[in-house]
C-alpha cells in the first residue's frame, strides 16, 4: 500500500530512513535520505530492485556508490547535459545552414547581376557575333555557377535535416527514459507527479471534473514468493497494458510503485472513472495467465481499486490520501472490487443511522 509521509506512519519511516543510513555507516546527506527513504518506502520500483541485487551480492555501499544511485534515479544532470549538448548541435547546424543560404544569397545576386549585363548588350543595336558569343559564354558561365551553389545547398539543407531529426529523436529517448518506468513503460512516480500537478491546477482554473484512481495487485507478495521475480514481472506488465488498454487518451496510466497503479483521469466524473475501474477489474479478473517459462496456469490474477474526486483547492496529497482510503476498504472488504468515496459515505450515513 503507498505509505503516508505525513503523521505516525511518515514519522516511523522517517525513523528507518536514518537508522538504515547510520547501519551503512553513510553520512546522513540530503541525497543519502532520498534514495533510502524511496527504498524504503517502495516509491521506485527500479531503485529498488537495483538497491536489492546490491545487497544481495554483499556489495558494501558507500556514500561513494550511493551518490551513483542518485544521479541515475534522481539528478536530471544527465538529461540536463544532454539537453544542453543537443542545444549546441542544434545551433551549429542551424549556423551551418544560414552560412549555406548566405553564400547562395551572394550567388544569387551575382547571378541576378549577370543577367542584367547580357541583357542590357542584348538590347545593344551594335552588338556583333563576337559581342555575342561573349554574352553567351558568361551567362553559361554564371549559370554553371548557381547550378553548383545550388547543388551545395541542398546537400547542406539535407544533412541539416537528417541531424536535427537525429536529435529530435534523442531528446525523445532521454525524456522518454526520465519519465517512465522501465520495467512496464507506462509513466513513472515523477511523471505522476507532475500530471497531477498539472491537471490539478487547471480543474482549479476551468472548474472541471478529476478523478484518481488507485490501485494495487491482490496478494502480489505472496505470488511473488510462490513464482518468482521474473514471473512477477510478467503479472505487473500485464495489469499495466490492461490500465492503459481501458483508460481514456488523455488518462495518464502511471506506476506508482511496486505493484501499485494509479490513474489520473481529468475531465471525468466519479461515475465514470467507477466505470472505466470495473472495465479494468472485470478484464483483468477474466484473463487467465501463463506462467511463459512452463507454461502453467498462474491462478486467477485480481486488482483492488479506489477511486476518489478532487475538490478544488486541495493538496494533491489529500486527494491522493482519499483514493488511497477507499482502496484499502477495497482490500477489508476481500479485495477484488472497486470502492469509491461515494460508498464510504454511503457506509458512514448507515453506521450513524
Amino acid at each position: 500500500m503507498i505509505e503516508d509521509i505525513r503523521g505516525p506512519n511518515g514519522l516511523a519511516l522517517g525513523h528507518r530512513t536514518i537508522d538504515t543510513i547510520g547501519d551503512h555507516s553513510l553520512a546522513v546527506s540530503p541525497q543519502n535520505y532520498e534514495v533510502w527513504l524511496t527504498y524504503l518506502a517502495g516509491w521506485s520500483p527500479d531503485l529498488k530492485s537495483a538497491l536489492d541485487a546490491a545487497l544481495n551480492a554483499g556489495e558494501i555501499l558507500t556514500d561513494e556508490r550511493i551518490e551513483e544511485f542518485y544521479e541515475e534515479y534522481f539528478s536530471t544532470s544527465k538529461i540536463s547535459s544532454q539537453v544542453m549538448e543537443t542545444g549546441n548541435r542544434i545551433a551549429q547546424e542551424i549556423a551551418d545552414a544560414l552560412g549555406a543560404l548566405k553564400s547562395a544569397g551572394a550567388t544569387t545576386e551575382m547571378y541576378g547581376a549577370a543577367l542584367d549585363r547580357a541583357t542590357h548588350s542584348l538590347e545593344s543595336e551594335s552588338i556583333d557575333p563576337n559581342g555575342l558569343q561573349r554574352i553567351v559564354s558568361a551567362l553559361s558561365a554564371a549559370t554553371k555557377e548557381m547550378s553548383k551553389q545550388n547543388q551545395v545547398l541542398s546537400g547542406q539543407l539535407k544533412l541539416s535535416s537528417r541531424e536535427m531529426e537525429r536529435l529530435r529523436s534523442s531528446l525523445q529517448k532521454a525524456r522518454a527514459e526520465a519519465l517512465t518506468d522501465g520495467l512496464t513503460g507506462i509513466a513513472n512516480r515523477k511523471l505522476f507527479d507532475e500530471t497531477l500537478r498539472l491537471r490539478k491546477s487547471e480543474a482549479d482554473k476551468e472548474k472541471y471534473d478529476l478523478c484518481l484512481v488507485i490501485c494495487d495487485i491482490d496478494h502480489f507478495k505472496s505470488f511473488n514468493d510462490t513464482w518468482g521475480h521474473q514471473t512477477g514481472d510478467q503479472v505487473i506488465r500485464f495489469v499495466a497494458g490492461a490500465l492503459s488498454k481501458f483508460a481514456l487518451p488523455d488518462h495518464l496510466v502511471a506506476r506508482y510503485g511496486g505493484e501499485e497503479f494509479a490513474i489520473i483521469m481529468p475531465r471525468t466524473m466519479l461515475s465514470q472513472a467507477m466505470e472505466v475501474s470495473e472495465q479494468i477489474r472485470k478484464a483483468i479478473e477474466a484473463k487467465k495467465l501463463m506462467r511463459r517459462s512452463t507454461n502453467q496456469p498462474l491462478g486467477a490474477i485480481t486488482v483492488s481499486f479506489g477511486v476518489a474526486q478532487y475538490k478544488l483547492g486541495e493538496t494533491g496529497q489529500q486527494l491522493i490520501g482519499r483514493a488511497d482510503k477507499c482502496l484499502y476498504q477495497s482490500k477489508n472488504d476481500g479485495r477484488n472490487q472497486v470502492t469509491s468515496e461515494q460508498a464510504l459515505r454511503d457506509v458512514a450515513d448507515e453506521d450513524a443511522a
